[in-house]
């Protein structure tokens, strides 16, 4: 006798179900795989992409803020100060800025075939690892041409990475249940992603607030990400452990309820889509 498999829609709230986004690995690295390679198709500077862009705003922070503003930097040569926040930061908006799209853009797949929908937004975050890689060679290779060397406490830079990680899926999966619904987000995104940047600090030092303030600052899950990863990689004299904490904290709330509302909402993506 064939085994028979009735899938019903549910109601209310839903587990996650870790077991079957398991089971479904093998499609989650088909689609992680899939999207590197468009990302680099028919594009005539390949991963320099990957490069370009948090090297050319580097660029512009530097004359800008760095060279006629005179911001302070921590000691470190503003170029190496600020390249070493764009990294995660470019990380956390590409991924963001896919993870809001990655249901749209698959909108006849999702219609047609059944698969753990929270693939579709973890796969075009988990994409954008290879980019942070190579902007990441580039920002050694900027340290080592100052006369940087990363410090004993680059131990922790997976963690910082992994923050920023669950932090773009986490908003992403907001952004991307919202998405079907109200397509006017995408439009305001950008937007979003701007104003996030300058809320997080890339161009200045957390260090310029009192630390009354710091603790409201650290709301923003991004500010443990930068800070911790400059500190981590570039040593910084300040060891932001309760802004991290406070950080990690919010990222984690973020991605679980995001993770919630997105299974709450996907029994209804097909037919809205």
């Amino acid at each position: 006798m064939n085994n028979i498999t009735v899938i019903k829609p549910t109601h209310g709230w839903r587990s996650i179900d870790l077991k079957e986004l398991w089971k479904y690995r093998e499609l989650l690295w088909i689609f992680v795989a899939r999207d590197i390679k468009v990302r680099y198709k028919q594009t005539v500077l390949g991963a320099s992409w990957a490069v370009l862009q948090p090297f050319m705003t580097m660029v512009v922070f530097s004359i800008f803020f760095g060279r006629l503003a005179k911001m302070p930097s921590e000691g470190i040569p503003y170029p190496v100060f600020s390249f070493a926040a764009l990294v995660p930061w470019t990380f956390f908006a590409n991924g963001l800025a896919q993870c809001s799209n990655s249901l749209v853009v698959r909108e006849d797949l999702v219609k047609k075939v059944y698969f753990p929908r929270l693939i579709l937004p973890i796969s075009s975050v988990l994409g954008g690892i290879v980019d942070f890689a190579i902007a990441f060679m580039v920002l050694i290779g900027i340290m080592l041409f100052y006369g940087i060397f990363p410090t004993v406490n680059i131990v922790w830079l997976p963690f910082f990475i992994f923050l920023s990680l669950i932090t773009a899926l986490g908003s992403g999966m907001w952004l991307t249940t919202m998405n079907i619904q109200f397509r006017d987000i995408r439009y305001a995104l950008p937007f979003l992603v701007q104003f996030w940047m300058f809320a997080t600090p890339i161009v200045y030092p957390a260090g310029l607030l009192s630390a009354k303030w710091k603790m409201i600052y650290a709301l923003n899950p991004m500010v443990g990400v930068i800070e911790g990863f400059r500190w981590a990689l570039l040593g910084t004299d300040t060891r932001p452990e309760k802004m991290i904490i406070i950080s990690t904290l919010v990222s984690v709330t973020i991605l679980i309820t995001g993770a919630f509302y997105f299974k709450r909402a996907e029994k209804g993506f097909a037919d809205i889509l």
